[in-house]
């Protein structure tokens, strides 16, 4: 039986705009299990974003509750809750967000150094993700505008890795990157995955669906359906068949 690492009971979030109340969730039950590649999709509005913000603490819900490594994070402070994400989550998004004027391991190692002041166990984490993403030394000490799209892409994935989070939350990863540049950010979730990581992702892309062994789906800001699609296999088509169809059949 696999253990649950996120948990939301009824959660709800409302934004008002203008004097108008927005219902972006609805009363969400979810459970995240360990070491899922979890998939959430569904059509643009439809609240996947605010549901990965909740679920990671970058966002309070308006309503509900949310139990996350044993911790009900809605009960804890500002400082509380920032030192729970650098401990529990990684975050990885679309707009790359790293510091331009720090080189890729600087970037990474203020990160690390946040939780840790041992300096050279921080650093020696840093070297071993670099190389595990594809990553050579001499590019880990350039700046970000010396490098490709799809290099800090996968500088930014050391940065959410290098405390080893509870989950790593990723939100359309792929969504500037090139296709090889997509598939090789793609790959290295999917390896992750495998080793025992927890992925929770956002996505609209199929091909990015596909890497999921569960797919969450969202209509109008509520929990639609809920697809098992079994491990991802490169070379398995009828498993991707099986993906398109349900999407299809769900209004993707």
């Amino acid at each position: 039986m696999k253990s649950t690492v996120i948990k939301t009971e009824k959660l709800s979030k409302t934004f008002s705009t203008g004097g108008v109340q927005q219902h972006v969730l609805k009363n969400i039950d979810l459970e995240i299990y360990e070491g899922d590649f979890t998939v959430i999709m569904g059509a643009s509005g439809a609240g996947k974003s605010t549901l990965l913000y909740a679920l990671s603490g970058m966002d309070r819900p308006s309503l509900g509750k949310i139990e996350f490594a044993g911790a009900s994070i809605g009960e804890l402070s500002g400082d509380k809750l920032a030192v729970f994400r650098r401990k529990n989550c990684g975050f990885v998004f679309q707009q790359i967000y790293l510091m331009d004027d720090m080189s890729l391991l600087d970037n990474a190692m203020a990160c690390g150094l946040l939780l840790s002041k041992d300096k050279k166990a921080v650093a020696a984490r840093a070297a071993d993700l670099f190389d595990r993403v594809g990553l050579e030394e001499i590019d880990t000490k350039k700046f970000p505008a010396q490098l490709s799209g799809g290099q800090q892409q996968r500088g930014a994935m050391v940065r959410a890795l290098i405390n080893d989070p509870t989950v790593l939350f990723a939100d359309e990863p792929t969504g500037a990157l090139n296709s090889a540049s997509g598939k090789a950010v793609l790959d290295i979730l999917t390896e992750l995955n495998r080793a025992g990581k927890s992925i929770v992702m956002v996505t609209h892309d199929l091909h990015s669906a596909y890497r999921g062994n569960r797919i969450l789906y969202l209509k109008d800001g509520a929990f639609f359906a809920d697809f098992d699609a079994g491990r991802y296999e490169e070379a398995d088509e009828s498993r991707k068949q099986e993906i398109r169809t349900y999407l299809e059949s769900v209004g993707w």
